[in-house]
């Protein structure tokens, strides 16, 4: 499901509206600032256990929240990049992120995940998303890869696994796009053999849920798709009273020149 917004629109006599264009790393970007004020994100951060797992969307959430830097090809694994499902190379890596009360620890994510509770969160990236807000993710490990693990040991808790996801990735619908099918059936694969992880239990936050929840605005994704340099980007109408849809076009601007997350190499391009 989408993470839920609580917009106050009631007037409608001082509803105004705006267009914005969004590219994919821009859009990474709003998102990540929006995950990090989360305030499941923010609670289990502070006072409890919060995963921050890799993804390149989720280095943008990480730097929202504690500053750090990391370059989103490093704090990735499985990845879409020169036309192939592939994968960084492993001596590229950064680990991922584990907070206990707000300072890093080191440990493996099964470990980390086996010791969640109530008011613990994972923040995790994915590869797809429908108009239910269900998600996907791709998975090329046999076992599940980090996906399975939430699932086996997060989810079933009703621990909240938040997933930052642009609009671009939009699918028609998760559940039927992950049927009848799996890694073991493809005959011919542009890359790693993979399957879609659907997750219908997940809180998916794209630019509408970031907009609405950073600025207040309610926001409807109207096109997609764009050429020079604009591919993948979305193009949004911002509904809301003039001081909130001030406060979303300045969000917006303030992420605009976002430069595009590079690949140096990858597991079929060393």
């Amino acid at each position: 499901m989408f993470y839920p917004l609580q917009l106050d629109l009631s007037d409608k006599s001082r509803l105004e509206q705006a267009a914005v264009v969004l590219n994919p790393a821009s859009s990474k970007r709003l998102i990540g600032q929006a995950v990090a004020a989360l305030p499941e994100v923010k609670n289990a951060y502070a006072n409890g256990r919060l995963a921050v797992s890799t993804s390149t969307s989720s280095v943008f959430v990480l730097e929202a929240l504690t500053g750090e830097k990391v370059s989103p090809y490093c704090y990735s694994v499985g990845m879409v990049a020169g036309g192939m499902l592939t994968s960084s190379i492993p001596d590229d890596r950064e680990v991922p992120r584990f907070f206990l009360k707000g300072e890093k620890v080191e440990m493996e994510a099964r470990d980390f995940f086996n010791d969640m509770e109530k008011g613990d969160c994972v923040v995790k990236g994915a590869n797809a998303v429908d108009p239910q807000g269900n998600i996907g993710v791709l998975a090329a490990n046999p076992q599940g890869g980090t996906i399975g693990a939430i699932m086996s040991r997060v989810a079933v808790r009703g621990v909240p696994a938040i997933f930052p996801v642009g609009l671009e990735k939009s699918i028609a619908c998760v559940p039927g796009a992950a049927a009848g099918w799996g890694q073991l059936s493809l005959s011919r694969c542009m890359g790693l053999p993979s399957w879609l992880f659907p997750v219908t239990s997940g809180l998916a936050v794209t630019e509408i849920q970031a907009l609405g929840v950073l600025a207040g605005v309610a926001v409807r994704h109207i096109a997609s798709g764009g050429i020079g340099g604009s591919e993948g980007a979305v193009v949004l109408l911002l509904e809301g009273y003039e001081e909130n849809v001030a406060r979303a076009w300045d969000l917006v601007q303030s992420v605009k020149d976002e430069p595009a997350v590079e690949v140096p190499r990858h597991k079929f391009c060393e």
